[in-house]
């Protein structure tokens, strides 16, 4: 029997599982680091959180891209997160985590909607496992600012 996840290509599965590596690292060293390192450990984690949610941003204007009509609204909702996480990582960490965490949450939730209409749900088995451990670990960040 084959899965879903099973039909993606194995560089993206890797790749999207080693993305994850610097939010779990910087969700636990929160929490272990020493007070002179700790406000870099959090800039750390909300930076690549911000990078990570404006990347999802910008996937719709890679699949507006592909059409000859492309609906606005796609470039639009493709500006958009970069925009909140760019105010999120100049915010007080504890805050900004919060704000990105919520962020990666909302950009899945479109993504639903997105890839479904675009033929390309198949990809949604990832993005809600990426999600969930990404959004999580900048809870947890945010819980140890």
């Amino acid at each position: 029997m084959t899965r879903p996840h099973d039909s993606l290509p194995n560089a993206a599965r890797h790749l999207g599982h080693a993305g994850l590596l610097p939010f779990v690292a910087g969700a636990v060293l929160a929490h272990l680091v020493w007070p002179e390192v700790h406000p870099y450990v959090l800039h750390a984690l909300a930076a690549y959180a911000a990078t990570i949610v404006a990347f999802l941003g910008g996937v719709h204007w890679g699949v507006a891209f592909t059409q000859d009509q492309p609906r606005p609204l796609l470039f639009a909702w493709g500006v958009l997160p970069s925009l909140v996480a760019w105010v999120a990582v100049v915010m007080p960490p504890a805050a900004g985590l919060i704000v990105l965490g919520v962020a990666l949450v909302l950009c899945y939730a479109v993504d639903r909607r997105l890839y479904v209409t675009h033929g390309i749900s198949r990809w949604l088995g990832l993005r809600w496992r990426l999600t969930v451990v990404a959004s999580f670990c900048c809870f947890l960040g945010a819980a140890g600012a």
